[in-house]
């Protein structure tokens, strides 16, 4: 198939170029996001290959559709940026990549957790100034501590999995419980007791109407003074107004995020010669208790290339009219 890839960044071709002849599809990269006006770069490709912050609503869903695209392949889990009902009544087809590398993001959101916890971030900076003095860095065990964890999918799981390796007691919510979890000694709750009893919070679960603000003014009055709030998941799962008030005033100890509710025109790019127009991730990185990484928790070799298989295989069940396994509906 001839395949237009949107959101190119190096490692993407690093990933995709060495598997591309086992597939026999040719792809034509492309740096600019997908929208409605970039759509008509697909000119002449049967499908597209598109990231999480590519924004293909119905004015852009009809113009690939017009451009003669019929099939949306994502390279990511998440699928939140597609106006689903639109592509199904254009007859565009979506495929995803469901679980690359769950250790990865899980892995991931634990090094926000221990950085913060141990204060590294401060620590790596005052060393490089020749500044030696451990005065401030006080950090605290992660032994012991209640973690809730909010999704338990595959990335989840993952993680709560770490957690109890560090000795954690571990919460979880999830409308669908893990059996297998529970007999490791997961405790599954509601979300408004897993927010009062827990030290540490952190997100794993999908963007859907349902999760969107679920971290807002009404649920920060649930969590204890000081607890440290974790999401690599999705950015609008956390309103991100409440969270600067709630860190102002001390409810939030800690803030780490991978992910941010208005990431669309700022992540995945180089930001550092421009003022940042956004002034609530400005207002964030005010904070001494914030650390803030640019959706980087999945960018792992191994997840990479998970990613660019399972990306090509969707390419091919569709081209072969095989069954689509990781289809979107």
């Amino acid at each position: 198939m001839n395949v237009a890839f949107f959101s190119t960044k190096s490692y993407d071709k690093a990933s995709f170029d060495p598997l591309l002849s086992n597939f026999g599809h040719e792809f034509t990269y492309f740096e600019a996001k997908l929208d409605r006006y970039s759509a008509i770069l697909a000119k002449g490709h049967e499908a597209v290959c598109a990231f999480v912050n590519d924004h293909l609503d119905k004015v852009t869903l009809k113009k690939l559709k017009e451009e003669g695209v019929k099939l949306i392949a994502l390279r990511c889990a998440g699928y939140n940026q597609v106006d689903l009902q639109e592509a199904d009544r254009l007859g565009i087809t979506v495929v995803r990549v469901p679980a690359y590398s769950p250790e990865a993001v899980a892995e991931h959101a634990m090094a926000l957790i221990l950085t913060l916890s141990r204060k590294t971030h401060k620590a790596y900076n005052r060393v490089r100034e020749n500044n030696f003095s451990i005065e401030g860095l006080t950090g605290m065990n992660l032994h012991g501590k209640t973690i809730g964890v909010i999704g338990t999918g595959a990335i989840g799981a993952a993680f709560c999995k770490i957690a109890l390796g560090f000795g954690c007691k571990v919460l979880a919510f999830d409308p669908f419980e893990n059996q297998k979890l529970k007999e490791l000694g997961v405790a599954y709750l509601s979300v408004d007791d897993l927010l009062k009893k827990a030290e540490i919070i952190s997100m794993h679960c999908p963007l859907t109407p349902d999760t969107k603000h679920m971290i807002n003014k009404d649920s920060l009055q649930l969590i204890k003074d000081g607890c440290m709030l974790i999401n690599t998941s999705r950015g609008a799962l956390i309103e991100t107004k409440s969270v600067i008030r709630a860190l102002k005033i001390g409810k939030i100890g800690y803030l780490g995020i991978d992910v941010y509710e208005q990431e669309e025109n700022l992540f995945f790019q180089n930001r550092s010669e421009e003022i940042l127009q956004d002034e609530q991730i400005a207002r964030l990185m005010t904070f001494p208790n914030v650390l803030i990484t640019g959706h980087q928790a999945f960018l792992t070799h191994e997840a990479l290339y998970q990613i660019a298989k399972t990306t090509l295989e969707n390419l091919n069940d569709f081209e072969q009219s095989h069954p689509l396994k990781n289809e979107v509906n």
